[in-house]
């Protein structure tokens, strides 16, 4: 039988995690899919981030079957986005692709249930898919300052300080800790609230970035699909 990982993000990923199970306090959405798919998972089990827009918090399913991998959600309700230790404890599934099902896995299992049943899926056997640029740059605003538009925070770079940052990120603190908030002095950023789901703790990062001189908000997870930072500044 496989082990499992516990990840607070999808985006950091340890190598030893190959061929394993990814628990992670990450969203569902299609980016984190493809985030496991090339780090060579066996399966993964995320946040549905309260399914939202298009039903992107929870577009790894899909993703993941593509490849042959098992992929679960764990209910926004049931635990904390951005904890994966939370999500262990007291997460409840609410979705499944069908290599999970295929597994055992059930909607309604807790997660740990979840993990005992997901640990036994075949390793996936498709290659990993192709995405699209998750970086980029709309424009300026009317004060000069750049539209940096990334689909996970992760992806803020040093030149980014004193910009206005438009992400596909949940708004969340990561694990609590106020230091990833983001990693860069922002003039301004943008989060989606993934429902806000257990605690309200979908807009947690707002309160930390106050007290950085950052402004910062959130947009409804009904309104732009989570994952996508072009439906966070359109949508």
């Amino acid at each position: 039988m496989a082990g499992y990982f516990l990840a607070p993000t999808a985006t950091k990923i340890p190598p030893e995690a190959r061929g394993e199970v990814l628990l992670t306090g990450s969203h569902g959405g299609a980016y984190v899919g493809y985030l496991a798919a090339r780090a060579g998972l066996r399966a993964l089990i995320a946040s549905d981030a309260g399914i939202g827009k298009d039903e992107a918090g929870i577009g790894s399913l899909s993703l993941c079957d593509a490849v042959g991998m098992a992929c679960a959600t764990i209910s926004h309700d049931s635990a904390r986005i951005g904890d994966a230790e939370h999500m262990l404890a007291c997460g409840v599934v609410s979705h499944v692709n069908r290599a999970a099902a295929a597994s055992g896995c059930t909607i309604g299992q807790s997660c740990k249930e979840a993990l005992a049943c997901i640990t036994l899926a075949p390793m996936p056997n498709g290659e990993p898919p192709v995405y699209a640029e998750a970086r980029s740059v709309a424009g300026r605003n009317r004060h000069g300052l750049s539209l940096v538009c990334i689909d996970s925070v992760s992806l803020v770079v040093p030149e980014d300080a004193g910009q206005i940052v438009v992400s596909g990120s949940h708004g969340a603190l990561v694990a609590g800790q106020h230091h990833l908030a983001i990693r860069v002095q922002a003039a301004a950023a943008f989060f989606n609230d993934a429902a806000f789901g257990y605690e309200n703790v979908g807009c947690s990062r707002l309160p930390v970035l106050q007290n950085r001189g950052v402004a910062a908000a959130t947009v409804a997870a009904a309104s732009a699909r989570i994952g996508d930072a072009g439906s966070t500044l359109e949508d």
